[in-house]
């Protein structure tokens, strides 16, 4: 059922949400609105009441029907919390502003898809395209890779796990683009994240090393496996940028559209794990 329901959602996710309706993070807003005080355990408190809910309709749904209300449930939250919806517009409209050197609007979209970690003031052109890089192939982690990994491990109720994950990646969105810094820290989001994220990192961080330039990445993927400090987007890029070391640097289309194909890859690389695995018994 989970391979079975990861191809649907892939599926529809490419045919047809290409904006914000079919986007949890649009649909939270209203709540993330709501809250007026910041602190680690309401962020908490907040990602197991959305948890609960889903696990409640997903026990009333177990057995009716044939479990066809089920899968659909299951689908729908699929579609709801994987896939980037929004910042696909946003990246196909900063191609677009690049290839005719539209400088204004090709920093505006930049601007949107650097949100969560931003460019260091003052870098250079080769540096700013390398960040934009870091930030696609961190969207690429935060809307594909990471919620098909809690979606994959929770099995049964992996939905649950998913539903939590979207909410704390929605969370952590709104608070960038709304709130100040320190309202962000005080939410401990980064905190919680940078826990959950490390074993999906160093998943996909593998993966990174060995659809690319390995030499130099296999080597810095080991070193990490140790490392519980730095930033799981440092960890990630890093990897990402040894298997891009070959790629193009100053081209303000090749630049980002190399990070997006190894992007692809490593997505790719995903299902077809999980497919063998499901082959072999291993999933459900």
């Amino acid at each position: 059922m989970t391979l079975f329901t990861m191809l649907l959602v892939l599926a529809a996710e490419r045919l047809f949400k290409l904006g914000e309706h079919w986007q949890l993070d649009h649909r939270l807003e209203v709540l993330f609105r709501r809250v007026k005080r910041y602190s680690m355990f309401r962020t908490l408190l907040m990602t197991v009441l959305a948890m609960l809910v889903t696990f409640l309709i997903l026990r009333a749904l177990q057995g009716l029907f044939f479990n066809v209300p089920l899968l659909v449930v299951w689908i729908l939250i699929g579609v709801l919390c994987i896939g980037a919806g929004k910042v696909r517009l946003h990246y196909h409209a900063y191609l677009k502003a690049a290839a005719r050197n539209d400088s204004h609007a090709h920093n505006a979209m930049a601007n949107e898809l650097t949100l969560i970690h931003g460019v260091p003031p003052g870098c250079s052109e080769r540096e700013f395209l390398r960040e934009l890089q870091n930030a696609l192939v961190w969207i690429n982690f935060r809307f594909y890779l990471a919620p098909l990994f809690w979606f994959i491990v929770g099995a049964y109720w992996g939905p649950v796990l998913l539903a939590g994950y979207a909410f704390l990646r929605a969370w952590q969105s709104w608070l960038a683009r709304y709130q100040t810094p320190n309202e962000r820290q005080q939410s401990g989001i980064d905190a919680i994240l940078h826990v959950l994220d490390w074993v999906p990192v160093r998943l996909a961080g593998v993966v990174y090393a060995l659809v690319g330039h390995g030499e130099k990445a296999l080597p810095a993927w080991f070193a990490s496996l140790g490392d519980g400090h730095t930033s799981q987007y440092q960890v990630l890029t890093r990897l990402a940028q040894f298997s891009l070391a070959r790629e193009p640097h100053m081209d303000k289309v090749g630049t980002p559209k190399a990070a997006v194909s190894m992007a692809k890859k490593t997505s790719l690389v995903l299902v077809v794990v999980v497919a063998l695995l499901t082959i072999y018994g291993t999933l459900i």
